[in-house]
């Protein structure tokens, strides 16, 4: 007979709770009038502009439902060019003129709001004595509530732009971008003769991963707190090359810090679908199910921030830098992409019908198109301090852009450009050879984890964007790339039939000409391979291997006129973006080399001067000798890296102090192999990774 089940503290999943701390459509219907309920659901659901006229009404009945919650203030939430989140608190209290107060919150309140910009990157978009910028509501993401240490805060998404509407975020180019990529989308849908009058979009699914470390250890580590990743630590002899992290047992404290994250994620409206241990100790994965791709940047963000303070009510910190372990995965943000048309369709799902599939070639077609003539620009889209330690390894794809479409759509990529497509090989079936366990069929594309921008299925995955990163950033880029070859390959297809070609003889012509002319960034193999960087080179395909040259794209002619065409960004706008980006990962690199510095000084090198004062002492025999000259000429190379970095953060040179950093790196790296672990200042790898 079996025991009694032991009670546990389960939660389990209400429906009814996913989404309780969003203002969305199911609460907006209780709350607001019906005439303002329908003209403000046809702005988020499809896309048409928002009457300011039912603003005071929405503002009244967000603050009624907010204040039932027990909100006392709200916040106009934006994105600004830090990469990071931002807002201030404003209460609802106003004065009622008779020593008392009321609760109030304007329309006008929610539309706009006023922030100081001084201290905002700005890239010399606003003068230092223009201080103010401006928030201004974005409908098309829900407000919502935020529970934090027993207060709750009513956050309202938010563009923010300058006096002269020059955007100082991420949200501003992404919505331009939605707004271009619709407009070629209903154009080609026209010309496919589907009815434009739906909404057309880009869906979004960002997969998140992250490390968790012990608070105590991070004490302990002047590295971790200050910069998010270790500068210094020996590889632990026990890391991920047993392959069985990836997938297996989530450990019970951990898995108590993701049921938390997950309910929390659920209140806030953000379908967290998936979690499980990555491919590294103490590495994890969460993955939401696809949404519209403006929502799902927001999610997105505040999925991060969910992470990081859940953790900590765990006793963890939560790594969010790409590159936080050397030696072992880094973390990256898988940024799943895909197109819905007027229809309703994922037009890169493959249809049932020729029709279908003539829309999802062109589809494809026009996607490639735009890749390589902006590999650049993507390229500089994921560049940051962090992840140019994580590209290129474990799992991370090279700095090389190219884009995976598996063997069955190269082969029809092939036989498009010399003729027309007559046959498909069949992704068949997989058969386990049990005869309990049913046949299954197999996908037509694989993953090809080396390739940054990889097609699976019905979605391109761009694997190159790092885990800290904002998903806004690389998904402009992609919206205007893809814009740009809609655009094309529509102008050439209208030309064709201009003249009298039949629209399938057109098709065929134009996508024949498109791929034969884009065909370059199309590979299939070892991205990580010498071979492929020599083949690469060989097809012209950019190569900027570090954060400023790949930040030189962004203020190339073609880029610039390719954000002006669609109304994304301005030039004045992209060369602001050029100098924050490069000035923020200058700043990243001399923290890190300053964080450095202290460290070798104050902590590595006593202890390697204590240890060899130690053998100074011991018996002199040939071995403690050499341990003992070996322990000094290490010493010696801490103090003159000390100083060659001390010489570097003084002249501001980011590049110079990586390279003297790598070398002290690798002094006390050996250094810590030798010192008693007792007698090592900093906890090591196997303690931080393989605690939890």
């Amino acid at each position: 007979m079996c025991p009694k089940p032991v009670k546990t503290k389960a939660r389990g999943f209400d429906p009814s709770e996913f989404g309780c701390n969003v203002f969305g459509l199911k609460t907006m219907r209780n709350y607001l009038p019906e005439h303002a309920y329908n003209s403000l659901t046809s702005t988020i659901v499809r896309g048409e502009p928002i009457d300011p006229v039912i603003a005071d009404e929405v503002a009244e009945a967000m603050r009624t439902w907010a204040v039932e919650r027990g909100v006392t203030h709200f916040t106009h939430w934006f994105l600004p060019l830090t990469g990071t989140t931002a807002g201030k608190h404003e209460a609802f209290l106003s004065p009622d003129g008779q020593g008392g107060a009321i609760s109030q919150f304007s329309g006008r309140e929610l539309i706009q709001g006023e922030p100081d910009a001084s201290n905002f990157p700005n890239g010399g978009l606003r003068a230092t004595f223009e201080a103010r910028g401006y928030t201004a509501w974005d409908p098309t993401s829900p407000a919502f509530i935020m529970e934090t240490a027993e207060v709750a805060i009513l956050y309202v998404p938010t563009i923010f732009c300058g006096h002269n509407s020059e955007a100082l975020d991420k949200k501003t180019p992404l919505l331009r971008s939605q707004r271009a990529l619709e407009t070629q989308l209903k154009r080609m849908a026209r010309l496919f003769g589907i009815d434009d009058s739906g909404h057309a979009y880009a869906t979004l699914g960002a997969e998140q991963e992250y490390f968790l470390v012990d608070l105590k250890m991070v004490g302990l580590r002047p590295d971790l707190k200050v910069t998010g990743r270790t500068l210094f630590g020996r590889t632990s002899p026990r890391q991920q090359q047993m392959e069985d992290h990836y997938f297996g047992h989530v450990k019970p404290r951990v898995l108590a810090f993701m049921d938390e994250v997950d309910q929390t994620l659920w209140r806030l409206g953000i379908p967290a679908k998936m979690r499980h241990n990555e491919a590294a100790p103490s590495q994890f994965e969460v993955a939401p199910v696809f949404e519209e791709q403006n929502l799902a940047v927001d999610h997105n963000m505040l999925t991060m921030l969910v992470l990081q303070e859940v953790a900590a009510r765990h006793g963890f910190l939560c790594l969010l830098h790409e590159k936080p372990f050397a030696g072992i995965n880094g973390s990256g943000k898988h940024n799943n992409w895909s197109p819905t048309g007027p229809d309703g369709r994922n037009w890169l799902r493959p249809g049932k019908t020729p029709h279908e599939n003539a829309v999802f070639l062109a589809m494809l077609t026009a996607i490639v198109s735009g890749v390589d003539k902006f590999a650049h620009l993507l390229r500089a889209t994921i560049a940051t301090a962090g992840n140019d330690h994580r590209l290129g390894s474990h799992e991370a794809p090279p700095a090389i852009i190219s884009v995976y479409l598996g063997e069955q759509l190269t082969d029809i990529f092939s036989q498009i450009m010399h003729g027309g497509a007559r046959s498909s090989r069949s992704g068949g079936t997989i058969r386990p050879g049990i005869p309990t366990v049913p046949t299954l069929p197999r996908d037509t594309t694989d993953r090809n984890r080396t390739s940054p921008l990889a097609f699976t299925g019905n979605k391109f995955e761009l694997r190159a964007v790092g885990s800290f990163q904002s998903c806004a950033g690389p998904n402009v880029a992609f919206n205007a790339l893809v814009t740009w070859g809609i655009d094309e390959l529509c102008t050439a297809l209208e030309a064709r039939i201009a003249e009298g070609v039949a629209f399938d003889a057109a098709l065929q012509s134009v996508l024949s000409t498109f791929i034969r002319e884009h065909k370059r960034i199309l590979f299939d193999g070892d991205n990580y391979s010498e071979a492929w960087r020599q083949k690469a080179a060989k097809r012209g395909l950019p190569n900027a291997a570090t954060t400023p040259e790949a930040l030189e794209a962004l203020i190339q002619p073609e880029v610039i006129e390719l954000f002006a065409r669609y109304d994304i960004l301005s030039e004045r706008e992209l060369r602001a973006r050029h100098g924050i980006y490069l000035d923020i990962y200058r700043k990243s690199v001399l923290i890190e080399a300053e964080c450095a510095l202290n460290m070798v000084r104050t902590l590595i090198v006593p202890a390697g001067l204590a240890y060899a004062e130690n053998l100074r002492r011991a018996a002199d025999t040939p071995p403690i000798s050499r341990l003992r000259d070996r322990v000094d000429q290490l010493n010696d190379r801490l103090l003159i890296a000390a100083e060659q970095l001390e010489t570097a953060i003084a002249a501001c040179a980011p590049e110079e102090a990586l390279t003297i950093m790598a070398e002290a790196r690798r002094a006390a790296d050996e250094l810590e192999g030798l010192v008693p672990a007792a007698a090592w200042p900093l906890p090591s790898y196997a303690e931080m990774l393989l605690l939890v």
